[in-house]
């Protein structure tokens, strides 16, 4: 097999797998209420499917982006490919909402040992600039048309054949990318001597986990206040001790040294998830309370502007990485998601009855403003780091993208009981807010070092 053939094959098999990987995070949510049913379970009790699985998933991405590069980035990727195949399958024929909930616990740890390795492996095999930009934007376009199309892909497969295919439909997909896999991609060459320290990894994800406990219950704070001030300090002295350890380490979990020079890329990413997490939650909200329309509908009207995305991240990237820096594209994104988030306030508060903003608005954020962004930064969190470290990189902006949604989400959530203006039920200060994620996220790209893809 010809170099460039074997190179486009192996980023196929890594972007079906992480798009699968990307579609249960959001498949999960127009299924709960068939589960729910199912084992007469309340609402609160049948969250803790998706509330457990996204705690672990962005616990262990860090964690998971140091064994690809230390243990191997071919061989986590089979494992984790084979453990969330195994409790897909799990999940699927579980009689008992408990074995259920701990197959989704676990699918959430698969995934987040799949996901840096995937990013690895593909930066790994494009080694010219060029080349791994744009197969970079392939591979994102993947993610994001996952994440975009799982609301209504769930509710269709769920209400048509039940809630157990929304876990089946992953085993023959999986089985197929691991075959494929194990044949195609090159054998691990060895990355270090020893695993880092893995109580240090395992504090760590007590920490993000904690963190993200915390995040997820702020607005129940007035009921839970005792206990978020105990996990707050468990997180302020937790961090402390991990610095620590990690210093004292000759290999330590995280080298940040190495990522120094990715900060700005790093904290970009948190925005970005900021912006993004909190537009699609609002933006559910405008059109199932606003429009009027049921979760099935709004998930599939979203569906076109995620297959714009993945064309986007297909071909307007690679066009535009001829003839821009990286940074300018993650600013030209980020100018992208500003212009959507105005369009929907101005669309809610000013022109209720104004479709075409509407749309607009959807498609400069779910369209464009993610590929261009989630890409154009990805490249820049990894061009100044060895590649022995792309899955540590990778983790870790993953991670910054994960907290960042929680954070901007909760803040946004805060204020939603505020007395609503204009046509909308959401008001003007959570649009604004959103607003001012996007707006601070350009402003941070203007004086970003310049990284340009020759």
């Amino acid at each position: 097999m010809q170099e460039g053939t074997r190179q486009s094959f192996i980023l196929i098999i890594t972007s079906i797998s992480i798009f699968f990987e990307a579609l249960d995070i959001a498949i999960i949510n127009l299924t709960m209420p068939l589960i729910q049913t199912s084992f007469g379970l309340s609402a609160n009790t049948v969250q803790w499917l998706q509330t457990l699985y996204v705690l672990l998933y962005g616990g262990l991405l860090i964690v998971g982006g140091r064994l690809s590069d230390t243990v191997g980035r071919k061989r986590i990727f089979l494992a984790a490919s084979g453990l969330f195949l195994l409790t897909s399958f799990g999940a699927g024929l579980s009689t008992t909402f408990n074995s259920l909930l701990a197959f989704r616990a676990l699918q959430g740890v698969a995934a987040a040992l799949l996901m840096p390795a995937a990013l690895s492996i593909v930066t790994n095999t494009y080694t010219d600039t060029q080349a791994r930009g744009r197969a970079i934007g392939v591979f994102s376009s993947f993610a994001a048309i996952g994440s975009g199309s799982g609301l209504s892909v769930g509710g269709l497969i769920a209400s048509s054949f039940g809630w157990q295919w929304v876990f089946f439909i992953n085993v023959p997909v999986i089985l197929l990318c691991m075959v494929l896999a194990y044949r195609y991609i090159p054998g691990d060459r060895e990355t270090s001597t020893s695993i880092p320290d893995l109580s240090s990894g395992l504090l760590l994800t007590l920490l993000i986990t904690a963190l993200s406990y915390i995040v997820h219950e702020l607005g129940n704070w007035r009921t839970q206040g005792g206990w978020l001030v105990l996990l707050t300090a468990f997180v302020v002295l937790g961090t402390r001790e991990f610095l620590r350890r990690n210093a004292a380490q000759p290999d330590p979990l995280i080298r940040f040294a190495v990522l120094r020079q990715s900060t700005l890329a790093i904290g970009e990413m948190l925005l970005l998830g900021a912006i993004f997490t909190s537009y699609l939650f609002l933006i559910s909200l405008v059109l199932q309370k606003d429009r009027q329309l049921s979760a099935a509908q709004a998930g599939l009207l979203l569906l076109p502007f995620s297959v714009l995305s993945a064309l986007t991240g297909k071909f307007l990237m690679p066009f535009l990485l001829k003839r821009l820096s990286v940074r300018r594209i993650a600013r030209l994104g980020m100018l992208s998601m500003l212009l959507g988030t105005g369009l929907l306030l101005w669309q809610t508060q000013f022109a209720p009855d104004n479709v075409g903003l509407l749309l607009g608005s959807i498609a400069c954020v779910n369209g464009f403003g993610i590929a261009l962004c989630f890409s154009a930064l990805t490249v820049l969190s990894l061009q100044p780091v060895p590649e022995a470290y792309h899955g540590l990189a990778s983790g870790v902006g993953t991670t910054s993208y994960f907290v960042g949604g929680g954070l901007g989400l909760s803040l946004l959530s805060l204020f939603l009981s505020q007395p609503a203006t204009g046509g909308s039920g959401i008001g003007s200060v959570p649009l604004a807010i959103l607003g001012a994620y996007a707006a601070i996220g350009v402003l941070g790209l203007v004086g970003a070092p310049k990284v340009r893809v020759l």
